[in-house]
């Protein structure tokens, strides 16, 4: 079995649109923020993404909260 390590991982929005760093994305479904009585509505629009080595996460700030990751499964590509 090959195994390459320069391998990019593709991550991917809900709607299966690829992202990268830097995108901007919305919220699909309103958000419960840990550790804060915060919640990320509907329809919030995010910027300037950073992506992790894990598919299923991303890093970014929004509405005033910094170091917020959150799963793909909830955005969408803007």
């Amino acid at each position: 079995m090959n195994t390459d390590e320069n391998e990019e991982i593709v991550i991917k929005d809900a709607f299966g649109n690829i992202l990268a760093n830097g995108d901007s994305v919305m919220v699909v479904k309103d958000l419960k923020v840990k550790g804060t009585s915060a919640t990320l509505k509907k329809g919030t629009k995010i910027k300037n993404i950073h992506l992790t080595d894990d598919e299923e996460l991303i890093e970014c700030n929004a509405d005033g909260m910094k170091g917020l990751v959150l799963r793909v499964e909830f955005l969408k590509k803007a």
